[in-house]
């Protein structure tokens, strides 16, 4: 009869590689999620800024700085914000992409993005 001695030796590595890469992935997948939440607040703060700002008689400045202070206020960077300013009374709608970057430990960095749109009408402002 041949000695059994240490054949669990290769099981138990493998069962160890496979737990160490089920955490690992667990944990990516955690900080991608905790990213899209702060890229989703980030994005919509700032599509409410920007909305805001289109109108000059608000005082907030210009809309795409607006947007970009939120965002950054979240965390996030705006890389697009389609928010004209518009002098008339008529509502306006804003849209705004923010990215949040984030680092991986086996994929290395990326960025999640997230967009946001919101309406401003002014009217309603003005009769506050």
């Amino acid at each position: 009869m041949r000695s059994e001695t240490g054949s669990v030796a290769p099981l138990v590595a493998v069962v160890v590689a496979l737990v160490a890469s089920v955490a690992v992935a667990t944990a990516g997948l955690g900080v991608v999620y905790t990213a899209r939440v702060k890229a989703t607040t980030a994005a919509d703060a700032a599509a409410l800024a920007a909305a805001a700002g289109s109108y000059p008689g608000t005082g907030i400045g210009s809309p795409l700085a607006a947007a970009a202070r939120a965002a950054k206020a979240n965390g996030a960077e705006v890389v697009s914000c389609l928010c004209p300013v518009d002098r008339s009374l008529h509502p306006r709608k804003v849209t705004v992409v923010a990215v949040v970057p984030v680092d991986l430990p086996v994929l290395g960095s990326l960025r999640v993005r997230a967009a946001s749109r919101a309406e401003f009408e002014p009217l309603v402002w003005l009769s506050r």
